[in-house]
């Protein structure tokens, strides 16, 4: 059993562009004389950080990255800031907080991790093809039904690894087919329709069956329509014009009335003849 010395170690996995913050280990800064950071990094020489409490001055040794720095003062805050994250940055941190009462330690397994750009396709008859590209770690790729798949790798200078995934299936009744693609960023899923031909041959043969149909049912209700219009033009054509009987009546009135007092003038002449003819007739009675 060790006391106060005992190293903590944690995996620390980070995204790239991200800011990461590496805490020291949890000491009253009251109580600590110095404070060590150790950087370990591939190819690259070790990098050291140190402040000192008594002093209060801070030391650099090897260490030319300017995206590794103390987010504040160190005698306010030990801990280690980048800012943003590269895939150069991957490696071993270690801090070493010394006490009068001993040292204490933390480190850290950082991983920079790179989501990779997944896509699906459909290369030739019932193959498709599913990738994932640039990602970091190398993402792993399973598919729904399974298939006669072959996978391939390709690795890149800066750590990222591109995977491919091409299946092929001879069952004529797998139709949709799923790529499934797992990273430590996240998991994607993606389908494909390996007969998408097929459904669009059986939609035109549905569409040509009706459209003979569709064609003469337009056609019998514009002809219907047609006819209808006739029938309303001949009906209202043979209807009988109100008021025309009794304006053609009007000028034989007007001539009647005109020449009623005429027919009067001429019973009244007659009328009077007569009379006279009466009384004549009764004057030579008399005598």
């Amino acid at each position: 059993m060790c006391v106060y010395v005992c190293p903590v170690n944690t995996s620390l996995p980070v995204l790239v562009d991200a800011k990461a913050v590496l805490s020291c280990p949890s000491i009253l800064l009251t109580n600590v004389v110095v404070i060590t950071w150790e950087i370990f990094l591939s190819d690259k020489p070790s990098c050291i950080r140190a402040y000192r409490r008594d002093k209060n001055e801070t030391t650099e040794k090897n260490c030319t990255d300017g995206r590794m720095t103390w987010p504040d003062r160190p005698d306010q805050n030990s801990a280690l800031q980048i800012d943003p994250v590269a895939i150069t940055h991957e490696g071993y941190y270690r801090c070493t907080v010394a006490t009068p009462d001993g040292n204490f330690y933390h480190g850290y397994q950082l991983q920079v991790l790179v989501a990779p750009e997944v896509t699906l396709f459909q290369s030739e008859n019932r193959t498709a093809v599913c990738k994932a590209v640039a990602g970091r770690p190398a993402a792993r790729i399973s598919w729904t039904p399974a298939g006669d798949c072959v996978p391939q790798y390709e690795y890149w200078g800066n750590g990222t690894a591109t995977v491919q995934s091409m299946c092929h299936w001879a069952d004529v009744n797998v139709s949709i087919v799923s790529c499934s693609v797992f990273h430590e960023t996240g998991n994607w899923s993606l389908s494909k329709d390996l007969n998408p031909g097929v459904k669009t041959s059986k939609t035109l043969i549905i569409l040509y069956s009706i459209l003979p149909i569709i064609i003469v049912v337009i056609v019998g209700f514009i002809w219907l329509l047609k006819i209808i219009g006739c029938r309303k033009y001949k009906l209202k054509k043979t209807e009988p014009t109100p008021g025309v009987e009794e304006d053609e009546m009007q000028p034989y009135a007007s001539y009647t009335e005109k020449s009623n007092p005429l027919y009067d003038t001429t019973n009244r002449v007659k009328t009077s003849q007569v009379l006279q003819s009466e009384v004549d007739g009764m004057n030579l009675h008399t005598l």
